[in-house]
Formats: structure tokens, sequence, C-alpha cells
């Protein structure tokens, strides 16, 4: 059954303190995962979690966002609902995120649609049963981007995908969060990232230059100095650019649910994307409220059961519907 339209409980106004609350504070579930690695066609790996593998039931395959894990509260709350729904469900790990740093000098970035192309393709060949694709933040623009460009073949592959406050307009989110109160969630981001930049010059010490990458203060900054570089871009402006993933809303075949809330400290809403952006496979939600990757429901201390209904309920609809 799909869930009411999303509104915040009154206990929990705004923006900041719905996506604050949801990633650190709300009740979370407790979901015991499989790891499972696979050696990339480069040479490299990304590590997989599991919940139980249930023969010829649906797989939901989640796609995290920016520094993300099978740990984030919106994977353990959706796989959590999946293990009760009968469902299967896996969190695939970009490079890098599973808790060891990965082989190659490149890691993971917001346009890196030939990873998703080849993780699901090996799914879908492994796995009989329907498959569905989720992303949240960064993993929705990336699934978001492949499903664009994939067109029609994407349905050879998924029967329907879902983003959840992805940033399809990766200028106007970037540079939102290089200001004001903002700065606080760039600087939980650059901990880990310079962490891993560390890392990788201990791996690679010329990859680039440590000190300016140690002065950089927003996600620009890095991503000029760092990302960009690492993955065959001119800079952080023709990064964002290319692997922006709205211009490619237009092109998606498959049916996709579109989920932002337009209060998302991240997205400015006015960059969020209209029906005019979008083919008729896509479905946009945009309720008023539900902060970054938030959607906290009931009294408190509140629940994240709400954003895994929507989900289970979009898919089923299109597994019905097969």
């Amino acid at each position: 059954m799909t869930p009411d339209p999303y509104q915040a409980p009154a206990w929990l106004p705004g923006g900041n303190l719905q996506s604050i609350y949801a990633s650190r504070f709300a009740p979370r579930a407790d979901v015991r995962y499989q790891r499972e690695r696979w050696d990339t066609p480069d040479g490299d790996f990304i590590d997989l979690d599991w919940i139980t593998v249930h023969a010829r039931r649906p797989l939901v395959v989640l796609f995290h966002g920016l520094e993300g894990n099978a740990r984030s509260h919106y994977s353990l709350s959706l796989m959590d609902a999946l293990e009760r729904q009968g469902w299967n469900g896996v969190v695939v790990h970009f490079r890098g995120c599973g808790g060891e740093p990965n082989r190659k000098l490149r890691a993971y970035h917001s346009g890196d649609s030939d990873e998703v192309e080849w993780v699901l393709r090996r799914l879908r060949a492994r796995f009989g049963a329907p498959l569905f694709a989720a992303g949240v933040s960064l993993g929705g623009n990336v699934l978001l981007k492949w499903l664009g460009e994939q067109r029609e073949h994407a349905g050879e592959v998924v029967m329907a995908a879902a983003a959840i406050s992805a940033p399809t307009d990766l200028a106007a989110g970037g540079h939102n969060l290089g200001q004001g109160f903002n700065m606080l969630y760039t600087r939980m981001f650059l901990s880990t990232l310079k962490q891993k930049g560390l890392q990788k010059l201990s791996q690679f010490p010329d990859a680039f230059d440590e000190g300016a990458m140690r002065r950089v203060r927003t996600l620009y900054e890095f991503d000029n100095v760092v990302t960009a570089p690492l993955h065959g871009f001119r800079d952080a402006d023709d990064y964002w650019s290319r692997a922006s993933s709205k211009p490619g809303l237009a092109a998606i075949r498959v049916p996709t649910l579109i989920l932002n809330a337009q209060n998302d400290p991240f997205i400015p809403a006015s960059s969020l994307p209209g029906p005019v952006d979008v083919s008729g496979s896509v479905s946009l939600e945009q309720p008023a409220t539900g902060g970054h990757c938030g959607f906290v429901s009931g009294r408190f201390p509140g629940n994240l059961t709400w954003l895994p209904r929507r989900l289970i309920a979009f898919f089923s609809e299109h597994e019905a519907q097969s």
C-alpha cells in the first residue's frame, strides 16, 4: 500500500533538523549483512553487502550517497524493510567506501555511470528475479545518469528505479553547500574525503598536490584538486557539468521515481527538475518537507519507515505490471 504523501512531524521543523536528526539521532534498524567482494574489470574491487537471499523474490539494489555505506541510516532502513517484505536487497559500495582503500588511483564520483552499468548487468545476469535499483543523493544522480544514457536499454536490466535526494544539477548543489550553515555539512564530508586523499597519496605519491588538498575548504575546491583530475575531467566546473543527470532525464524510458524534499538544505528548490525536464516515464515527488535523505515520521523519537514504504510501494506497482 502506498503511504500518504510525506509530511514532517511537528516536533522536527526545518530542513536542517530533518536532515541531521535522521542521519545522527533517529532510531536505526539492526541489519545483519553478508559481504561479497567483486574484482572489477580494471583490476580494482568493490564490496557488496547483502541481506538474506530468497529465491525468486525481487532484488532491490541500493547505491549510497557521498561517503555513505551500508550502515548509513537510509541503507539500514531500506534493507530492514526489504527483509520484512521477504525481498532481497544489496548495498553496492562505491570504490573505497566499504572500509578498505581501493587499489587503483581512481575512486568514485557523481557521474560514474559506467560502474553502475557493470554492476547492474552483472546482477541481472545472476538473478532471474525482478531487479529494481535505488540511489540516494550522489548514488541517485549516478543512477539517473545511467538511466538517461541507456534509454530503453535500461529496461533490459531493471524493471523500475528510484532516486532519493539526488542533486541532478551538481553545480547548484555544490555551490549551495559552500555557503552559510551548509558549511557544516561540507566540513563533515571533507573530513573523510581528505583522509582518503592522504591514503591515496600514500599509494600514489604524485597523484595530486597534497598541500592544495589540505587547504581546501569547499567541495568545489576539493573536486578541483582531487576528484576532477583523478577521473578525467578538466576541473570542477567540467566535472559538475558532465556528471549532472538533469540533462538526460528526458531520455529515461524505465519507470522512475525522483523524490526530493523542497527544503533539502543540500539542493536549492529552484534547481529541482520539473515536468518539462523529464520523460513520461518519470514520476516527480517533491514534498515541502523531508530535508536531505531525512523523511522522519511518527511521534518522538520518530522512525525512518516512510521512505522504505514509499520505495517498496513504487516497485511493487511495477512488479505487478510485469
